[in-house]
């Protein structure tokens, strides 16, 4: 085994390095929080991990072994099923830390009107588009599951926070899905994808950030509202 097999381990494990370590910081105390966040990472992982499956045997996208330690269930590099983990727990730390921190900076209104013009546009991109599978599912359940937050009408007190929260992972998002795009450690089929590349990352790619995103951040501070446990 080369060392750059561990090329996207390596890049999951510098992810969550940070976060992981401030997990316990005093003034956000994430850590209390654990209890509420790791059952909305799993139960989102688990609908991210059989679409990335049945993607996978289709053929919409495949690995590069050459930056992969080897090891594969259902077709996927462990590194892949770690994704799914370790991505969302990033994020929401930094929803976390934005939410402390921002506390006073309210912008219901105007994020109100975005997410309409969003699903707007992630409708008609769906649609024109929907002879691309990655395309077409991505942006659908985009707009189907924003649709859903929005006029179920329990987001308000998070609607700021969680634009804040992707705008930023967007940093991080980049840097990680650059590297994993332009070996490429992920290869994408450009007869599923609309092939617009930012930074050799595919256009649904963010769709798909900001999807999984707003599905962990939903589901958490619906646990955490509720106090089910």
């Amino acid at each position: 085994m080369e060392f750059k097999n561990f090329t996207y381990l390596i890049l999951l494990v510098g992810s969550i390095s940070v976060p992981l370590i401030l997990s316990f910081d005093k003034k956000v105390q994430y850590y209390k929080n654990l209890k509420y966040i790791f059952p909305a990472i799993f139960v989102t992982a688990l609908i991210f991990w059989v679409w990335d499956i049945r993607f996978t045997e289709t053929q919409v996208w495949s690995f590069n072994t050459e930056y992969t330690i080897g090891l594969t269930f259902w077709g996927m590099p462990i590194e892949e099923w770690l994704f799914f983990i370790i991505v969302p727990y990033c994020c929401v730390f930094i929803y976390e830390v934005l939410k402390f921190y921002l506390e006073k900076y309210e912008y219901v209104n105007i994020f109100w009107s975005f997410s309409l013009f969003l699903i707007v546009g992630f409708a008609l991109i769906s649609y024109f588009f929907r002879h691309q599978d990655y395309t077409f599912l991505t942006f659908l359940f985009s707009a189907f599951y924003l649709s859903f937050t929005l006029f179920r009408n329990k987001f308000e007190p998070y609607i700021t926070k969680f634009y804040f929260a992707y705008f930023v992972s967007l940093i991080p998002f980049m840097i990680v899905n650059g590297v994993l795009t332009s070996l490429p450690v992920v290869k994408y089929n450009p007869a599923h994808i609309m092939n617009i590349r930012i930074q050799n990352i595919p256009i649904e790619d963010f769709s798909y950030l900001f999807l999984m995103l707003l599905m962990v951040i939903t589901l958490y501070e619906t646990l955490k509202s509720n106090k089910y446990y």
